[in-house]
C-alpha cells in the first residue's frame, strides 16, 4: 500500500509538472464545509463543489465580484458529505471515490483526475482581456474533442475556434461552423466532459492555435464549469443528462410519420394531402402547418397568430376531422410580431416586446418584414404567449407546436430584455421558449405529453421536451452526408431526438435517389419527418410511383419497429441514453473509430450504415468487434472486428442486428391510434457464441406524462440462455402498480436456426428450411413468466 501511494504521488507530480502554469496567481487560504471548498487567491476566490463521484463544479469569482448561483443548464443538487479534503504544504486534494481535484499552491494550478487517471488541468485558468473573460486549459496531445452543439465539421472538432451564438445557416452541406444550436459543452475521447455553465455569447477555442490548449471565452457572466467523468461512454452521457435534466418521454405518435412542407396554403390542401396518405395506405400520424395558417403570404403576416379564414374557413372542423382519421395537427409559431400584423398594437400596449435603451419597443427589419421580438423572459410576455398556445390546445385540439426562428434568427445586440442585453441571453432564448410551453402544459394540460419542435436551445433544453432539428439543410447529397454526424453529436449532448428534414429542405432539387436514401436513413433516426420547400414535394404521396413505393416501404418499416423505438425513447427518458450512438461507444479497438460516423448503433441491437453517395453499388461497412452481426434483411452473418465491402440494394440501406439481440416488432399500421401489443413479433438473432442475452419492451398508453413514474406501464423482459444445444427463452411481464396488462400473443421468430429442432417443449413450432427461421407462437402472455425450451439439432 505504501508503494502504491508513493507511485501515485510521483505520478501526480509528473502530471502536474508537464503542463504550463499560471505563475501570477497565488494561493492565500482554504475554507471548506460539507458542501463546498473555497480557495482564496490574490485575484479572487475559487469555489469547488463536488456533485457526486463523477461530477465536480469549479467557479472563479474575481475580486470585486459576487458569486452568482443561478444556472440555466444545471438542475442536479449536489450530494453533501460526498468528498474529503486533504492539505499539505504543496497541494490541496479534493477527493471523491471517483473524481478528484488536486490544487498546486505555488504556482497555483488545478488538475482533475478520475479513478487516478489524469483528465485535464487549468493552464492560465481565469484571465480577462479588453473584450472577453477566458478560462484556459491544457489538453493532452492526442485527445479527440466532440460537442459545442450543432456543427458540420466531422466528428473531431479539435482545431476549430467555434462561436457560441445560435444562428441559422441556410442551405449548408458538408461544412458548417455555426448553426442553429450551439452549446458551451465539450466531450473528450478520454471520457470526460466540460460544461461551461454560462449563458452569454462567446467562443470555444478547441486548440485552434495547435498548442494543446482549450479556452472558453465569454463577454460576461459566470466563470463556472462542471467536469463530468466516467469509464463508460453511455454512462458519461447519462451523467451529463442527469446534471442538466432528463428528456420527458415523448408521445408515441411522435415516432410515426409526419406530413410536412413549407407550406400548406389552405385547409383544402391539408385535408387533401392527408387523405392521399390514407388512400395510398402510407402510414401518417401528424400534419404540420407552416406559416400560411395565419396569412396568405410569407411576408407581412408573421405575428397574426390567428387562422386566416379565407384559406382556413373552419379550422376546428378540419382538426377534428383529421383527429378522427388518427392524424394530429401541429402549428408553427414564431417569436416575431411584425408591425403589420394584427397583434402589433396589442403587444405594444401590453409592453411585452424587447426594448431600446430608451424603453421603446425595439423594431428592426428581417426577411419577413419590420418586426419586434417577444421578450420571452418577461412574466407578462410569457403569460401572453402561453395564452395563445393554451387557446389552440384547449379549444382547437392542436396536438403539438413547432417553434421556428427561435435562435432568435435576428437579434440585435443592443436590444434590451428584462434580464439583460440580447447578447447576454441570446443563447437561452429558445431554451426559455421551450420552458414556457412545457411548463404551460404541466399547469393546464397535465394529462397530455407536449410535442415541442424547435431548432434552437441551450444545454439542458431536453428537460423541457425540446425536439431539435438540424435546420435548413440543402437538398443535396452533401446535405445528407453531414446528418449522421450532427445527430450523433447532439445525442451525446443530451438532445437525443435531434434529426433532419428528411429529403433535405433548401432548393428545388428533384433527385429521387437522394430522397429515397434520405428516407431510408430516416427509419433509423429519432424523428421521421420529411420537410422541404414546396417547389419539390417532401411528401411521398406526391412523388413518382417507384419513389413513392420505396418511401412507403421505409415508412412501413418505421411503424413495424415502433415497439423497439418506443423502448429506446423510454431508455432515453430514464437514463439519458442516445437513440443513435457512435461506434466508439462500444468499440475502441482502433483510434480511427473515435472519428468514425459512417456507421452507428441504433439502440443496442442495430448497426446502421446510411448510403450517402449517389449511384454507388457497394460501400464499406465497419462491423464492431466482439460480436457477430446479421443482415436485417437477409440474415447473412458477418463476423465483427472487420471492415467489409457490402453490396447495396435499392430497397434498403445496410442494416445489421447484433447476435443474441431481441427485436420486438408489430405488423404495420396506418397510424398509432391503431397501436397495440395483442400480436407481437419477437425476433431473436440466435448466435452460438452468445451464451446469455437480454432485451425488453416498454409499453404504456403513449400519451400520459410520467406514466412510468406513476406506475402506469408494463415491461416485457426477454432473456436467452444457450448451453449444449439447449436454447432457453424466458419472457416475463412486469407491470406498474396502476397498470392493467392485457393478454398478448407473441410470435417468437428465431433467426439462424440451420437445422430443424429436435423438440420445443410445450409449444408447436414451424421451421423454414430455406430461410433458417424457427417460429413459435406463445399465447396468453400476461403477468406470469413464460419459458420456451428448445432442443436444437447438432
Amino acid at each position: 500500500m505504501k508503494f502504491k501511494n508513493l507511485f501515485l504521488i510521483i505520478f501526480y507530480g509528473i502530471s502536474i509538472s508537464v503542463f504550463s502554469q499560471n505563475s501570477n496567481r497565488k494561493f492565500i487560504k482554504l475554507i471548506s464545509n460539507d458542501s463546498v471548498v473555497k480557495l482564496q487567491t490574490n485575484d479572487g476566490w475559487y469555489r469547488i463543489k463536488p456533485y457526486s463521484s463523477k461530477i465536480i463544479e469549479t467557479s472563479f469569482i474575481p475580486n470585486g465580484e459576487t458569486f452568482n448561483p443561478h444556472s440555466d443548464a444545471v438542475i442536479l443538487k449536489p450530494k453533501k458529505n460526498s468528498f474529503k479534503v486533504y492539505e499539505n504544504n504543496q497541494n490541496i486534494t479534493i477527493s471523491t471515490t471517483g473524481i478528484k481535484a488536486i490544487i498546486t499552491k505555488n504556482p497555483f494550478q488545478i488538475h482533475y483526475y478520475y479513478k487516478n487517471n489524469f483528465l485535464i488541468s487549468e493552464r492560465k485558468g481565469y484571465e480577462k482581456t479588453d473584450k472577453y473573460e477566458i478560462i484556459d486549459f491544457n489538453l493532452t496531445q492526442t485527445e479527440v474533442l466532440y460537442g459545442a452543439g450543432e456543427r458540420a465539421l466531422g466528428m473531431n472538432r479539435r482545431g476549430y475556434k467555434l462561436q457560441l451564438y445560435n444562428r441559422a445557416h441556410y442551405g449548408y452541406e458538408t461544412h458548417s461552423e455555426l448553426m442553429n444550436y450551439s452549446m458551451p459543452l465539450i466531450y473528450s475521447s478520454k471520457k470526460y466532459a466540460i460544461l461551461f455553465d454560462n449563458a452569454p455569447i462567446g467562443y470555444l477555442d478547441l486548440d485552434s492555435k495547435k498548442d494543446n490548449s482549450l479556452q472558453y471565452e465569454t463577454i460576461s457572466g459566470r466563470k463556472t464549469y462542471q467536469i463530468i467523468a466516467s469509464n463508460q461512454w453511455s454512462d458519461l452521457v447519462s451523467q451529463y443528462v442527469t446534471l442538466t435534466g432528463k428528456q420527458p418521454l415523448i408521445p408515441r405518435w411522435a415516432l410515426g410519420n409526419f406530413s410536412s412542407r413549407f407550406g400548406y396554403h389552405s385547409q383544402k390542401e391539408v385535408e387533401n394531402t392527408v387523405q392521399k396518405f390514407i388512400d395510398d395506405e402510407i402510414p401518417v400520424d401528424a400534419v404540420i402547418i407552416d406559416l400560411y395558417w395565419f396569412g396568405k403570404t410569407i411576408k407581412g403576416t408573421m405575428g397574426n397568430l390567428e387562422f386566416y379564414r379565407d384559406s382556413f374557413p373552419n379550422p376546428k372542423k378540419m382538426i377534428a376531422n383529421l383527429k378522427k382519421k388518427g392524424v394530429k395537427t401541429i402549428l408553427v409559431t414564431e417569436p416575431f410580431i411584425l408591425t403589420t400584423s394584427n397583434k402589433w398594437q396589442e403587444v405594444v400596449d401590453k409592453n411585452i416586446l424587447g426594448k431600446t435603451k430608451l424603453g421603446k419597443p425595439y423594431t428592426f427589419d428581417f426577411y419577413f418584414g419590420h418586426t419586434g421580438l417577444i421578450d420571452i423572459f418577461k412574466p407578462s410576455a410569457k403569460k401572453w404567449f402561453w395564452d395563445i398556445y393554451k387557446n389552440y390546445t384547449k379549444n382547437y385540439d392542436v396536438a403539438g407546436w413547432w417553434g421556428d426562428l427561435g435562435e432568435p434568427e435576428v437579434h440585435p445586440s443592443n436590444l434590451i430584455h428584462v434580464n439583460g442585453t440580447a447578447d447576454e441571453v441570446h443563447n437561452i432564448y429558445g431554451h426559455n421558449w421551450a420552458k414556457l410551453i412545457y411548463e404551460g402544459y404541466q399547469k393546464d394540460f397535465p394529462n397530455q405529453r407536449p410535442f415541442i419542435l424547435m431548432r434552437a436551445g441551450y444545454a439542458g433544453s431536453q428537460r423541457y421536451g425540446l425536439i431539435p432539428w438540424s435546420g435548413d439543410v440543402n437538398r443535396t447529397w452533401g446535405g445528407l452526408q453531414s446528418q449522421p454526424e450532427i445527430a450523433l453529436q447532439m445525442g451525446m449532448q443530451g438532445l437525443a431526438f435531434s434529426h433532419s428534414d428528411l429529403g433535405g429542405f433548401a432548393g428545388a432539387n428533384l433527385d429521387d435517389e437522394l430522397y429515397t436514401r434520405w428516407l431510408q436513413y430516416g427509419v433509423f433516426q429519432p424523428i421521421f419527418r420529411p420537410h422541404a420547400q414546396e417547389e419539390v414535394p417532401s411528401e411521398p404521396v406526391f412523388r413518382e410511383a417507384e419513389t413513392k413505393e420505396l418511401a412507403k416501404k421505409s415508412i412501413e418499416l418505421r411503424y413495424r419497429l415502433l415497439p423497439y423505438n418506443y423502448t429506446l425513447a423510454f431508455e432515453n427518458h430514464i437514463k439519458g441514453t442516445p437513440l443513435m450512438r457512435p461506434v466508439f461507444f462500444e468499440d475502441i479497438s482502433s483510434k480511427k473509430l473515435l472519428i468514425y460516423d459512417k456507421t452507428y448503433f441504433w439502440g443496442d441491437s442495430f448497426l446502421v450504415s446510411p448510403v450517402l453517395k449517389s449511384g454507388i453499388k457497394k460501400q464499406e461497412v465497419y462491423f464492431p468487434d466482439n460480436f457477430n452481426w446479421y443482415n436485417f434483411y437477409t440474415d447473412e452473418k458477418v463476423v465483427g472486428g472487420q471492415t467489409k465491402e457490402v453490396t447495396l440494394h435499392r430497397n434498403y440501406i445496410p442494416t445489421y442486428v447484433r447476435g443474441g439481440a431481441f427485436v420486438p416488432m408489430i405488423k404495420t399500421i396506418q397510424n398509432t391510434t391503431n397501436y397495440n401489443l395483442k400480436n407481437v413479433e419477437l425476433h431473436f438473432y440466435f448466435d452460438k457464441s452468445v451464451k446469455e442475452s437480454e432485451g425488453k419492451l416498454y409499453n404504456d398508453d403513449g400519451e400520459t406524462p410520467h406514466a412510468f413514474e406513476n406506475g402506469n406501464y408494463e415491461i416485457l423482459s426477454f432473456e436467452s440462455n444457450y448451453k449444449k444445444y439447449r436454447l432457453t427463452i424466458d419472457i416475463e411481464t412486469k407491470t406498474g402498480e396502476n397498470y392493467s396488462s392485457s393478454e398478448k400473443e407473441i410470435n417468437l421468430i428465431i433467426h439462424s436456426v440451420f437445422k430443424k429442432p429436435k423438440k420445443v417443449k410445450r409449444y408447436h413450432f414451424k421451421w423454414d428450411s430455406e430461410k433458417h427461421i424457427l417460429t413459435i407462437t406463445i399465447p396468453r402472455i400476461n403477468t406470469k413468466e413464460k419459458q420456451v425450451i428448445i432442443k436444437l439439432s447438432k
